[in-house]
C-alpha cells in the first residue's frame, strides 16, 4: 500500500487532510490575490490568522452536519444554512479584529458598518466549505453503495458458480454407491473397499477445491484418474481411456472439475449404451494463446444442433457453459460435434493461463 492509499484509508484522516489542505489553499489564493495590495509580512501574518480561525471555526460544523445528515432534505438545508451563517458571523468578527487591531494597529473606523463589511464574504467562504463537505460525503456514500452492490453481485456470482458445480456431484455419487452396494452383496469386499477409498479421495478433492478458483490441468487429470478408476470397477474391460495431454499444458489453469461432467456424459450415453463398451479419449494442447481440451467417445452418437446436444433434462453441459461464461465472459468456446467414425466430441477453448508457481 503506497503513501496516498495509507493517507486516505480512514474517513477521519481523509477529513483532516482535506480540511487542512482546503484552508491552506484558501490562504494562498487570498494572499496572491492581494499581493499587489500589500507585500509586508504583517499582511501575511493577518492572512495566516484568518486562515487559522476559519480552520478552527469550521470544525464544529462537521459535527453539526453529521447530526443533520439523515434529516429531511429541507430541514437539513435549513439547519446547515443557519449553522453556516453563525460560523460566518463569528469568523467575520475575528477577521475584523485581526484586520483593525493588528494590520491597522488599533485604528477604529468612524462607522460601525465597517466591522460587518466582510460578513457576506465570510458567509460565501463558509458556504463553499459546507458545499465541499456535503459533496465529498455524498460522493463517498455513492462509492460505498457501489462497493456494496459490487460485493453483493460478486457473492451472488460465486454462489451461482458453486451451485452449478455441486449440482453435478449427486449423480455420480448415486451411481457409485449403487455399484459399491452391488459389490458388497456379491462378496467382492476387497474391490468395494478400494472403490470406497477412491471415492473418498475424489470427494475430498471435489470439496477442497473452490469452484471460483482455477487449478492446474495436472490436478484435474489426477482427479479424473480417481473418477475413472471408480467407473472401471463398474464397467471393467468395457471402458477404455486414452490420454493425449501435451506436457506444456499440464500447468495451465482450468476451472476445477470442469471435465468430470463430460466424462460422466460419455460413460452414460456411450459406454453404458453398448454391450461391448467403448473408448473415451481426453486430449489437451496449446493453440496460440488458448488452451484446447477435447473429450471424445466412440459411442452411438447423439442428436446435435448448433453445437449443442439435443437431450431433455440434461444439466451437465449447460452447467459447464454457464461456468465458463461466468469465469471467462465471452473469451471461450464450448462446442459439441460428431466424432469420426462415431460418437460425440466436446471441445473447450479457454485462455492459456499459468499460475505464478507454474511459470
Amino acid at each position: 500500500m503506497n503513501f496516498w492509499q495509507r493517507l486516505f484509508e480512514s474517513t477521519e484522516r481523509q477529513f483532516w487532510v482535506c480540511h487542512t489542505a482546503g484552508w491552506l489553499g484558501f490562504g494562498l489564493i487570498y494572499y496572491f490575490g492581494s499581493f499587489l495590495h500589500d507585500m509586508r509580512s504583517v499582511w501575511l501574518f493577518v492572512i495566516m490568522l484568518n486562515v487559522y480561525t476559519g480552520w478552527l471555526i469550521t470544525i464544529p460544523l462537521r459535527y453539526v452536519y453529521r447530526r443533520v445528515w439523515r434529516l429531511e432534505p429541507w430541514r437539513m438545508v435549513l439547519v446547515a444554512l443557519l449553522a453556516a451563517y453563525i460560523a460566518a458571523v463569528i469568523w467575520a468578527v475575528l477577521r475584523n479584529i485581526n484586520y483593525w487591531e493588528i494590520y491597522k494597529h488599533g485604528y477604529r473606523p468612524d462607522e460601525w458598518v465597517y466591522y460587518f463589511s466582510n460578513i457576506v464574504h465570510s458567509f460565501t467562504v463558509i458556504l463553499c466549505w459546507s458545499g465541499l463537505y456535503f459533496g465529498i460525503k455524498y460522493y463517498r456514500l455513492l462509492q460505498q453503495e457501489k462497493q456494496n452492490a459490487l460485493k453483493a453481485t460478486t457473492m451472488a456470482h460465486q454462489a451461482h458458480l458453486k451451485m452449478l458445480r455441486y449440482q453435478l456431484n449427486p449423480h455420480f455419487l448415486f451411481n457409485t454407491l449403487n455399484a459399491i452396494s452391488t459389490l458388497v452383496l456379491v462378496g467382492e469386499t476387497k474391490t468395494a473397499n478400494g472403490m470406497v477409498s477412491r471415492l473418498s479421495d475424489f470427494l475430498r478433492y471435489s470439496l477442497d477445491k473452490d469452484p471460483i478458483k482455477k487449478v492446474p490441468l495436472d490436478q484435474e487429470i489426477q482427479a479424473l484418474d480417481l473418477y475413472l478408476a471408480i467407473e472401471k470397477v463398474r464397467f471393467e474391460d468395457r471402458l477404455t481411456v486414452q490420454w493425449d495431454i501435451a506436457d506444456k499444458t499440464r500447468q495451465a489453469l482450468v476451472p476445477s472439475l470442469i471435465l468430470q461432467p463430460l466424462i460422466e456424459n460419455a460413460i452414460k450415453y456411450a459406454i453404458a449404451k453398448t454391450e461391448q463398451g467403448g473408448m473415451i479419449s481426453i486430449s489437451s494442447k496449446q493453440f496460440g494463446q488458448d488452451l484446447l481440451i477435447e473429450v471424445a467417445d466412440n459411442g452411438p452418437g447423439a442428436d446435435i444442433q448448433n453445437g449443442m446436444l439435443r437431450r431433455n433434462h440434461g444439466v451437465g453441459l449447460p452447467n459447464i457453459r454457464e461456468r465458463l461464461q461466468s469465469l471467462y465472459d465471452n473469451n471461450f468456446s464450448f462446442t459439441v460435434s460428431h466424432n469420426e467414425p462415431s460418437g460425440v466430441r466436446v471441445s473447450i477453448r479457454i485462455p492459456f493461463q499459468v499460475d505464478q508457481d507454474g511459470k
